[in-house]
Formats: C-alpha cells, sequence, structure tokens
C-alpha cells in the first residue's frame, strides 16, 4: 500500500469508530477485507488511527471536522505536512482537498481541546496535576513505549537483555522498577520471541511493575490480587517472593489466561471465585488494583478517554470505595492492604486513600507512591495500609 492508501484505510477505520464501533473491532474488520495488507500496512494504519484518538479534539479543529477525513487532514498539519501531498486522489489515496478544507484552521476554543481533554474534566485534571497538567495532558497525545518485565525467578536483567538482543528486539533497563526494561527496537516482535515465550519477560508497564515494588512481600506470605485481571500484578509478586500466591477478579473470565501465564513464568497462583473468598482468607496482604478512569494508560487505551464521563467517574469512584471496604475485611490485624489505580486523578488517588482512612480508622497508612505520564511510564498511584493491632 502506499501512504495515501494507508491513509484512506484510516479514515474509513476512524469514520466506524466515530459511528460506533470499537476500534480493535473496526481494524480486525478492515484486516479481513483487506487481505492484501502486509504487516507494514496493518501496523501503519493502525497507527495512524490510535494516533487520531490521541489526538482526536485537536486533530478535528487543524483539520475542519470531527470526521475520518478532518482527523487526517489534521493530524497532517500537526506533523507539519501539507495535506495536498497526501490528498491527491491518486490510486487509492483520499480524494483532493475541497476549497474549504484548505483553509486556514481556526484557532482552539480552550487549552482542554489545544491538548486533547475532555473539557469536563480539564479542572480536575489540572487540579490534580497542578502544575503538571499541560505537560500530562501533552505525552498522553503520544505513543507510549513498550515495557517489559524480567522474570527474575528465571534469569537476570542483563541476561534478558542479551536474550532480546539476539532475537533482534533491543531493551534497557529502565529506572522505575529494577524488573523493568525499555524496548528501543522490535517492540512489535516481541510476543513471538522466545523470551516471551518460554517466560523470561512478560509485557508490563514500568511503572506497574514500581507498585509491586512498593508492597512489603515477604517469603510464605499468603497475598491476594484481588482485582486480577489478567494478572500482571501477581505475576510480578509471584517473581518477588516466595508466596502462598492468591487471584479474584468479579469476572472470572479476565483470568483465563492466568493459568497459562502462570505455568509459563514457573510460578503457582490459585484463582479464586467470589464464593471462595471467606474460606481462603484470611490473607497477609491484599492488593486491590481497583476499576478506574484509566487516565493513566490513556495513550494505549485513547477511546477510554473519550468514553469517560462525570457520571461514569463518579460510580468509578464509589465502587473503588465499597472494593477497598470489603477487601479491608479479608485482611487480619497487623496485616496489610494496597490500594492502586492507574490514574492521574486524586479523586481516585489520594483522596480515596484519606477518606478509607476516615471511615476505617484502625488502619493507618504506611507509603503513598505516584507516577505520571509525563515522566515516561504510564500514570499510576499505590498506597499501603496497616491494620492496627
Amino acid at each position: 500500500m502506499t501512504p495515501g492508501a494507508r491513509v484512506q484505510a484510516a479514515i474509513e477505520c476512524l469514520d466506524d469508530i466515530l459511528a460506533g464501533t470499537p476500534a480493535e473491532k473496526s481494524l480486525t474488520n478492515w484486516g479481513r477485507r483487506s487481505r492484501f495488507a502486509g504487516s507494514k500496512d496493518r501496523a501503519a494504519v493502525r497507527d495512524h488511527v490510535f494516533q487520531s484518538l490521541r489526538c482526536l479534539r485537536s486533530h478535528a479543529a487543524l483539520g475542519g471536522s470531527k470526521t475520518g477525513r478532518g482527523l487526517l487532514i489534521g493530524a497532517l498539519r500537526d506533523d507539519g505536512i501539507e495535506p495536498d501531498s497526501v490528498f491527491t486522489g491518486e490510486g487509492h489515496a483520499p480524494s483532493p482537498l475541497q476549497d474549504g478544507e484548505r483553509a486556514a484552521p481556526r484557532g482552539f476554543a480552550s487549552v482542554a481541546e489545544e491538548h486533547d481533554i475532555p473539557e469536563w474534566l480539564w479542572p480536575l485534571f489540572q487540579r490534580s496535576l497542578g502544575e503538571d497538567s499541560i505537560e500530562a495532558a501533552r505525552a498522553l497525545r503520544s505513543r507510549a513505549p513498550a515495557f517489559l518485565r524480567v522474570n527474575l525467578n528465571k534469569t537476570t536483567v542483563p541476561e534478558a537483555i542479551a536474550r532480546l538482543a539476539g532475537e533482534e528486539a533491543t531493551a534497557e533497563a529502565h529506572g522505575a522498577s529494577a524488573s523493568a526494561l525499555k524496548v528501543t527496537q522490535g517492540a512489535r516482535r516481541i510476543k513471538t520471541t522466545q523470551s516471551y515465550l518460554q517466560g523470561f519477560v512478560e509485557l508490563q508497564d514500568a511503572a506497574s511493575q514500581a507498585v509491586v515494588d512498593a508492597l512489603p512481600l515477604q517469603g510464605d506470605m499468603r497475598v491476594l490480587d484481588y482485582c486480577a485481571g489478567g494478572g500482571g500484578k501477581a505475576l510480578a509478586m509471584a517473581a518477588r517472593a516466595r508466596l502462598a500466591l492468591f487471584a479474584h477478579d468479579i469476572e472470572p473470565r479476565r483470568m483465563k489466561d492466568l493459568p497459562h501465564r502462570a505455568d509459563r513464568a514457573g510460578v503457582g497462583i490459585t484463582c479464586l471465585d467470589s464464593a471462595d473468598l471467606p474460606h481462603a482468607a484470611p490473607f497477609d496482604l491484599v492488593l486491590c488494583d481497583a476499576p478506574c478512569s484509566g487516565s493513566g494508560s490513556w495513550r494505549r487505551d485513547p477511546e477510554g478517554k473519550w468514553r469517560l464521563s462525570q457520571e461514569g467517574l463518579d460510580h468509578l469512584v464509589a465502587l473503588q470505595a465499597s472494593i477497598l471496604d470489603e477487601a479491608a475485611g479479608f485482611v487480619p490485624e497487623g496485616g496489610t492492604l494496597a490500594f492502586a489505580t492507574c490514574s492521574m486523578l486524586d479523586v481516585e488517588n489520594g483522596m480515596q486513600a484519606r477518606q478509607f482512612l476516615e471511615r476505617n480508622p484502625e488502619w493507618q497508612q504506611q507509603t503513598e507512591a505516584a507516577w505520571q505520564v509525563q515522566n515516561g511510564t504510564d500514570g499510576f498511584y499505590v498506597a499501603v495500609f496497616q491494620r492496627g493491632k
């Protein structure tokens, strides 16, 4: 495919997405219809689509309309490329610009539009991040780096770097966590490497790994990953210490791959249904990686930025509080409860932690830490509490 044909394919996918089709489904459907497209073509179309979703508001303003065509015109202008050079109508390229599309773009209506944050969210975003709010918003407009977690049960960081280099993937140690690698070349082939398939490395953001580093894990502890999802943090905990490790999720289907992943990593994790929890308790440590806005990972899931509403955020905040209160019941005196989100919004982070302590005076906060996207990782937060004796 020519560069122009790739842009036209992205326009068609974006129109489908703007009509309500999830991005992944739209890209999959396009791929099935486009058997002629090679792997580089598919990657290029995907990159166009996801960058347009990250920059939805600003690219619509620069391109003159919130349509697939308008977004790609805006994307080209944002990159300093004259749209006429791509919109030629030749071959499978988009048709030439009309007079209205050649008009100079209007100025941005607000700081939130310029930096691609929903208008209703900007005051909270700015209040949560303070002087870092614009830098964080800018960071959310770009693609996230790929990070790996080295399975220290199987190898060392230098050995993992050397192993990956032999498989045409370049990585370097990252300061957020002692087990973190940042992939600098070959990110798209990681899942096909033997390093990944044999469990020497796992895909996991460096800040997500740092959350696990912040937990006071010790050998022989009984530990529960209460909102386990795919089990990334459970696997990271298993690599930190010899634990009796349990995983739970309110939707067990999210954990369906966890037994295979645990076997690949060479660790044991017991998956529990909700009905099993009272019988398996108590646990020395419970981690609640709670459902949240995902504002710290919007580079990876840009649709989430535009799906979120005030009503949805209020629901998430109430859900987080109920999860914390319920999980606290599985921890005995002297035990530890950890609360984490991949959010940068204070209502989901520090404020949530303070309100938990107000409701539960028998608990004391031991530590608190946060990571933000402008510093290179995803945005994450963790607070660690101990139950008084």
